[in-house]
């Protein structure tokens, strides 16, 4: 058994790594969607720095982006004011009910869609008022949003009272999020 792995797309190398460290710090878009079940939200969106945090809107949503990104995310610096293409796992959405402390600028309220319950956990699907981004792969389909409307896949604690056509709070942990160039597609680090 290895303890490499190698993602490739169209013949090309597109990064090699640890299983983990491909998860966690995936090189472009098209490897953090590809890597994880069910595959990144991808959203366009756009950075703001201030002082040692800032923010990052998508759509009509904006959430506060703390020292900790900053100190792990140096190069979000250079991308002030930037258009980004955001990624946020599918288990960096809660319900906000079942996370103690969050901060208002981390929570989103929508009305939940479609649950998906598996027991240990549950798969919700809620809307968020963002533009969403590809992956590049073209042999995925897409779902088709209408306007800026898109569909979000959040992994909820099994003890979540959220329920079909609920408005529920969502927390968002923006923190560690996945943020790309929105022209090279490639992962902004350092």
């Amino acid at each position: 058994m290895g303890d490499r792995v190698a993602v490739l797309k169209d013949g090309y190398l597109q990064q090699v790594d640890t299983a983990q460290n491909i998860y966690d710090r995936p090189g472009n878009v098209f490897v953090g969607a590809f890597i994880g079940s069910p595959s990144m939200n991808l959203y366009e969106g756009q950075i703001e720095i201030s002082g040692d945090g800032g923010s990052v809107t998508f759509g009509s949503h904006m959430f506060g982006l703390d020292e900790h990104v900053s100190a792990t995310r140096s190069g979000l610096k250079g991308y002030d004011g930037k258009p980004v293409i955001v990624g946020i796992r599918p288990e960096d959405f809660e319900d906000a009910a079942m996370v103690e402390g969050v901060s208002e600028n981390r929570r989103h309220a929508s009305r939940v869609s479609l649950i998906e319950s598996l027991g240990s956990e549950v798969m919700a699907h809620f809307r968020l008022d963002a533009k969403t981004v590809g992956s590049g792969d073209p042999d995925v389909v897409e779902e088709s949003t209408s306007g800026s409307v898109a569909n979000a896949v959040g992994r909820f604690s099994a003890r979540t009272h959220g329920r079909i056509g609920e408005n529920i709070d969502i927390a968002v942990a923006i923190e560690i999020g996945d943020f790309f160039d929105a022209g090279t597609r490639k992962a902004i680090w350092s």
